[in-house]
């Protein structure tokens, strides 16, 4: 049977994927891209026909690189990708969302939330393609784009730690109640994906489950470069 995108993301263990989310708030996948699709998608980067847009990370004061936004139709393992993980995912959103006691606003299906996205004024693709040169990073934020939120999203590494470039760690930062923020960095293997906290998740505290705001950027490049794939379910106003 052929391996593809989707197949790869009904493989991988997502019990355990939950708990380390629970745990931590981000967890890695198994290898979703091979090599060859890995460079295929990278590749595309300098296809501008392919995006609605690009941001110089500089100019806005956001950190140095840029990155560029899909315009539909998507490239076939973006789709296949954003298709397969979003069921996955949203079991662990409506967790979430029953313990700090929220709606929780997602359907069953992709296409009928980014529905309810774009009826809300939300209807700018987010895919988004990153590239970062040496003494490139990126500045800590969060990927909200409007009211309506979902609350994990996802990076895909698309080049090889350590030998294609070297720094650009990824970088979270969440603000713990009543506590001092706890930092992690993780270093993304080519074609393994990164699930992690889009705004906020939650966490145990003296009055049961509280909100801890996260936030996630990416270390200073050192050398080479680096692509990543981030894939993000809701869309923009």
């Amino acid at each position: 049977m052929t391996e593809t995108p989707a197949r790869r993301v009904d493989g991988a263990d997502w019990a355990a994927i939950g708990e380390e989310l629970d745990e931590h708030g981000s967890a890695l996948t198994p290898m979703l891209l091979d090599p060859a699709e890995c460079a295929e998608v990278a590749a595309l980067y300098d296809r501008v026909e392919r995006f609605r847009s690009t941001v110089d990370m500089a100019r806005h004061r956001f950190g140095s690189g840029r990155y560029r936004y899909f315009r539909e139709p998507f490239p076939a393992p973006v789709a296949a990708l954003r298709e397969a993980l979003y069921p996955r995912l949203l079991p662990v959103a409506r967790d979430w969302a029953a313990r700090l006691g929220r709606p929780a606003p997602w359907p069953d299906g992709l296409a009928e939330w980014l529905e309810r996205c774009h009826a809300a004024g939300q209807t700018r693709p987010t895919p988004i393609l990153l590239r970062y040169g040496a003494g490139d990073w990126n500045a800590l934020h969060r990927d909200l784009y409007g009211d309506l939120v979902f609350p994990l999203q996802v990076v895909i590494g698309l080049d090889v730690p350590g030998a294609d470039y070297t720094g650009g760690e990824f970088l979270t930062v969440e603000q713990r109640p009543r506590a001092q923020s706890r930092g992690t960095s993780v270093v993304l293997p080519r074609g393994h994906g990164l699930v992690f906290t889009t705004r906020d998740r939650p966490v145990r505290s003296a009055r049961g489950w509280s909100a801890a705001p996260v936030r996630h950027g990416v270390s200073t490049v050192r050398s080479g470069l680096r692509h990543t794939l981030g894939l993000v379910f809701h869309d923009a106003a």
